[in-house]
């Protein structure tokens, strides 16, 4: 389960409805954005190139980091994880740690 992520300000509220309108098809926009780290963590995934900028410049590199290192998994591809990483400072090249795995306890 991933930490609780503590958004800078209530102005990210819009940005995440609209875009959980888009990227968390299957709930609402209010259901999806009580779990704000999975509309970051699916946004950062699959989102196109104007909805990852806006998102990165309203809720910050520090948030989105946040999102990264407590993400789940299967919320990100090889591809976005090393994107990611990488596009974050978290990660030198060829240096990316492995993607977050399932445990069964």
């Amino acid at each position: 389960m991933t930490a609780y992520l503590e958004l800078p300000t209530e102005n990210s509220k819009p940005l995440l409805k609209r875009l959980a309108r888009k990227y968390i098809w299957w709930k609402t926009a209010d259901e999806a954005v009580q779990n704000p780290e999975r509309v970051l963590t699916q946004v950062m995934n699959l989102g196109d190139y104007a909805d990852v900028e806006e998102l990165a410049d309203k809720v910050g590199d520090s948030v989105l980091r946040q999102a990264l290192v407590n993400a789940e998994a299967g919320q990100f591809t090889e591809r976005g994880w090393a994107y990611w990483h990488y596009r974050l400072g978290l990660a030198e090249l060829d240096d990316v740690p492995p993607m977050p795995v399932r445990n069964f306890q």
